[in-house]
């Protein structure tokens, strides 16, 4: 719904009437939790009717109820509670490392012409070779250790904050930038007082792209012979046929992707109130 608030018309001309302002008016939060909840249910009460009239038999995909059982019985024995931490301790580190790198070199190469020119036609290279690619080579270079799985994640999460990071502080007002350097400031002061909080849009959005995918390179690395793990569980449910424990680990990923844009969303809210405000 919105409001539209009109002018009249000024003496002696046309008489119509035109617009003056479209304002949205403000959604009630409950409203908006039930709008957002209405595509998931929707997919469960799918799913629940499909297995009611065996549409969907168990060897295919294990009905709501059986997958509520089997998260039970993974969680009673303990299963379920070791995997999530090993997984998260991965995809974690993993990230870690990622952005650490990814916020350097992005800084580098877009707040200093030398760093854009040694570096950014190298990793822009990098940049396209799909991290699928590397797991043959890491498996060479460290092994099935757990080396190689953080690895892995680490570099699929570097180029999305790398490139959110470039672009952000190239995009910075540079009279700014000169002026503070003008009143003495250093390099790094000025990176960290005038740079970063200025590119702070652009590096929660490669924040937002790097945690993304740091559930997808884990699930990528987890099956590099992990022995511990959801990946694990998963390769020890497709043995034995058990897609109620299958779906369980799909439903874990998919709820580590919904938790990662939740901790974006709330370091939007937190860092940058204004746009909050705007809405």
């Amino acid at each position: 719904m919105t409001a539209v608030h009109e002018i009249p018309a000024p003496p002696g001309g046309t008489g119509l009437v035109t617009p003056r302002a479209v304002v949205p008016r403000p959604r009630p939060r409950r409203v908006t939790v039930v709008v957002r909840a209405l595509g998931p249910v929707a997919l469960l009460v799918l799913w629940w009717a499909a297995s009611a009239t065996g549409v969907l038999t168990p060897d295919v995909l294990a009905s709501p109820a059986d997958v509520v059982r089997a998260l039970g019985e993974l969680w009673g024995n303990g299963q379920l509670s070791d995997a999530l931490a090993t997984s998260l301790t991965r995809s974690a580190t993993g990230l870690l490392l990622g952005l650490a790198a990814g916020l350097t070199l992005g800084v580098v190469t877009g707040f200093t012409r030398l760093g854009d020119e040694l570096l950014d036609s190298s990793l822009q290279t990098l940049r396209t070779i799909p991290f699928l690619s590397l797991v043959p080579l890491f498996m060479v270079w460290f092994g099935i250790n757990e080396i190689a799985k953080i690895l892995l994640i680490a570099v699929a999460t570097t180029f999305p904050m790398y490139v959110s990071t470039s672009s952000g502080v190239r995009n910075t007002d540079a009279k700014l930038v000169e002026a503070m350097r003008s009143f003495g400031m250093s390099r790094i002061a000025v990176v960290r007082e005038v740079v970063l909080p200025g590119a702070l849009p652009s590096l929660l959005a490669g924040l937002r792209l790097s945690m993304t995918l740091s559930v997808i390179a884990l699930i990528a690395a987890e099956e590099i012979n992990a022995t511990a793990g959801i990946g694990y569980l998963m390769a020890q449910a497709q043995s034995y046929a058990r897609t109620d424990v299958l779906a369980v680990c799909i439903l874990v990923y998919g709820l580590f992707g919904l938790l990662a844009d939740a901790i974006v969303r709330l370091l939007e809210r937190v860092l940058m109130p204004w746009r909050r405000a705007g809405r």
